[in-house]
């Protein structure tokens, strides 16, 4: 007899009202309550890649540091490109986990060497994969935030927003549940495209800010009234929330 770990999770039905009205609770919090990030004022593909390599596994205080003298020192594709890897290395020095840097060197050599003329990254979520050192989640969100792509994404402040929103009985490990939580991305994306860049935004912005690893601040959360975990009756102050 198979036990629950082994079973194949399902990915749970989203009715039409509540995935409109999670969009619009989110998005409408998110144009009042977003942070001012440098990139976020930016479409260009390459400094938003840069932005993402940045923010994996780095607090936002400390790319807030290092994210615009990065810039200054290689501006373009180009400019990485012709770099010698201690000179990335050196600007790259406080954000460690400088295999994130080799990785933006060897995407930049590969793409200017690959481009007929300027270089530039691709504007396809599928296309952008295909480049050294890019995972789904980095695909999605410079398809998303450059060119407004209808792409889902999911990463770690993500995840934890989707399960508990729409699938709290799902496991938050395992191949299969991180399926499931990139088909619920997916179905809940808006229709447009301008609404998918704001959408996927503000998903990562709940996840950073109020529904944290810690302590789900459900009473402050703009989609409670739709999420199914703040309906079993959670409250805020009785601590941890999986």
């Amino acid at each position: 007899m198979s036990s629950p770990a082994d079973r194949v999770p399902r990915t749970p039905e989203i009715l039409p009202d509540r995935r409109l009205r999670f969009g619009r609770l989110l998005r409408a919090w998110y144009r009042r309550s977003a942070r001012d990030l440098p990139w976020r004022r930016t479409r260009d593909p390459y400094h938003i890649l840069v932005s993402e390599l940045m923010l994996q596994q780095t607090q936002v205080s400390r790319v807030l540091e290092k994210y615009g003298a990065f810039l200054h020192a290689f501006p373009t594709l180009e400019t990485i490109a012709a770099a010698r890897p201690r000179q990335i290395r050196e600007a790259w020095s406080g954000l460690g986990y400088y295999a994130r840097a080799a990785n933006l060197h060897r995407l930049a050599r590969t793409v200017v060497r690959d481009s007929g003329g300027a270089a530039t990254l691709p504007a396809r979520a599928t296309e952008l994969r295909a480049l050294p050192g890019i995972g789904r989640y980095t695909a999605g969100a410079v398809a998303s935030f450059a060119f407004e792509e209808r792409s889902p994404l999911v990463d770690t402040n993500v995840a934890r927003v989707l399960r508990r929103a729409f699938a709290p009985a799902l496991a938050r490990r395992g191949g299969a549940n991180e399926r499931v939580l990139w088909q619920i991305a997916e179905a809940i994306l808006p229709r447009t495209r301008r609404a998918t860049y704001v959408h996927n935004q503000a998903l990562m912005e709940l996840g950073a800010l109020i529904c944290t690893a810690r302590v789900a601040h459900c009473t402050r959360c703009p989609v409670r009234s739709v999420c199914a975990t703040a309906r079993t009756g959670w409250r805020e102050q009785r601590g941890r929330i999986s």
